[in-house]
């Protein structure tokens, strides 16, 4: 009965995991990372608008990590532009934190392909038979980070710090360097805009929910009796020594 719910917990897992996979590729091939609006500061001098008025001279944006999509607005009805990050956009943007946020989103994929993997070979697998004799199982458990006693926590607390590295890049990347600015001043000769309303998409909580699930895994793993991966002190036999190497 314990081995039949250490599996039934092991499979939830992996569906978790694979979801997550899932859900952070869905979240990074989509624009809703950033919604906003933006102010044509030049066109509200230029009439000194007000009140009413205003509205003529606030255009809209929304933007994810590879495309997104902008309303210009100054008073003379709208324009709708496409935004393309790259590799258009790379010589006006903060390109090495833009890159990072990429990357660490690539990484919670893979790190989540992973441990899809991993609770499934803790499910149905015996990962203490896979390499026979003392010295394959330790070379098993140093290459697989101690699959059976461990791994997927790890795994997870590498997602987690994924998740929560993209989240702090990206919100540095809008907050800090005013990423939304300098897509619309992007090449704007006579008309300066700012930042007028500015608010994360669900794209952008999406990767807050992925990092979540990958925490609540993490708990998962300890509920069923699994020790996290902390070093250990092992008593040693010198006596079996011989026989371990001769093996």
């Amino acid at each position: 009965m314990a081995n039949r719910r250490k599996r039934v917990i092991f499979c939830g897992g992996a569906l978790l995991s694979f979801a997550s996979a899932l859900t952070a590729l869905v979240a990074l091939g989509t624009h809703f990372w950033v919604e906003g609006s933006l102010l044509c500061r030049t066109g509200v001098q230029l009439v000194n608008a007000s009140g009413a008025e205003l509205h003529k001279f606030i255009g809209a944006i929304r933007y994810g990590i590879f495309h997104g999509q902008r309303l210009r607005q100054c008073g003379l009805g709208g324009r709708s532009f496409q935004i393309t990050f790259f590799p258009t956009l790379l010589d006006a943007i903060p390109a090495s934190l833009h890159v990072m946020v990429l990357l660490f989103s690539v990484a919670i994929i893979v790190f989540a392909l992973v441990a899809t993997g991993f609770f499934m070979f803790n499910a149905f697998g015996r990962p203490y038979e896979t390499l026979h004799g003392p010295m394959g199982l330790y070379l098993w458990n140093t290459i697989a980070c101690d699959a059976w006693n461990g791994l997927p926590a790890t795994r997870h607390q590498t997602e987690c710090s994924c998740g929560f590295m993209v989240m702090i890049l990206f919100t540095s990347e809008v907050k800090v360097h005013h990423l939304s600015e300098k897509i619309a001043n992007y090449r704007e000769g006579s008309f300066v805009f700012e930042t007028y309303t500015e608010v994360f998409g669900y794209s952008f909580w999406l990767v807050f929910g992925c990092s979540l699930v990958h925490c609540s895994n993490i708990l998962l793993i300890r509920f069923i009796g699994i020790q996290f991966p902390f070093p250990l002190s092992k008593s040693t036999n010198s006596s079996d020594g011989g026989v371990d190497l001769m093996y």
